[in-house]
């Protein structure tokens, strides 16, 4: 296992009641989504936000990081992408073990909240993980390997999906396709459409986010 270097902000009450774990997109790093705990804190005053880099130095981009190769990007391999993924699956896991561990919190006290490669961890991930989380949010991402999400899925939890509709990154259509397969798996799905968003997010997509998390992450 590889260990992920990470920030973290602190609750604003001073008291941890949950967790929100952010996991940012290809050739970016923690920092890049740690900003977002800014304008969410002052309603979460009791969440602990925390944002690991991915593991692996990203082809595409010798500045950032990355959860997995993605072969349009940087001419890897499936074969690279797929172990990349799975390494980067384990690795994700033992640190949301160790910080769960580490806070205090049962698992459904944490969120994972996710942007475009991501939101794929966050619902590659959670689904597969013994015991529910509290909620994931996924931005302009899209589900990896749906084919397999019945069959693998050991827990469930609420999730969000938020995509801009003009995304010249991960297509829009990607949202409906991640949602018709969790909702056939069982999942509760809501969505938000960022109307002339491309590939990031806008503030009714955070404000939407916001108020997903404050329903999940309450006491």
């Amino acid at each position: 296992m590889r260990a992920l270097q990470f920030g973290e902000r602190a609750p604003r009450s001073g008291k941890t009641g949950s967790m929100v774990v952010f996991l940012h997109g290809y050739g970016a790093d923690g920092a890049d989504l740690l900003g977002l705990a800014d304008p969410l804190s002052p309603h979460l005053p009791d969440t602990l936000f925390i944002a690991p880099d991915a593991p692996e130095p990203c082809a595409g981009n010798p500045f950032g990081r990355q959860w997995f190769p993605i072969p349009r990007l940087d001419g890897s391999s499936p074969e690279a992408a797929q172990e990349g993924l799975q390494q980067s699956a384990a690795d994700l896991n033992q640190f949301l073990d160790e910080r769960i561990a580490d806070s205090g919190l049962t698992p459904d006290r944490v969120a994972l909240v996710g942007f475009s490669q991501g939101t794929m961890m966050s619902l590659h991930v959670a689904p597969r993980r013994p015991e529910p989380l509290a909620a994931v949010v996924g931005f302009s991402g899209r589900l990896l390997a749906p084919e397999r999400l019945a069959a693998e899925t050991r827990s469930r939890m609420p999730i969000l999906l938020v995509h801009g509709d003009q995304d010249p990154m991960v297509p829009f259509a990607d949202m409906d396709a991640a949602a018709q397969a969790l909702l056939a798996a069982g999942f509760q799905v809501y969505g938000h459409v960022m109307k002339g968003t491309g590939h990031g997010i806008a503030p009714d997509g955070l404000s939407s986010a916001l108020a997903f998390l404050r329903q999940h992450l309450s006491a």
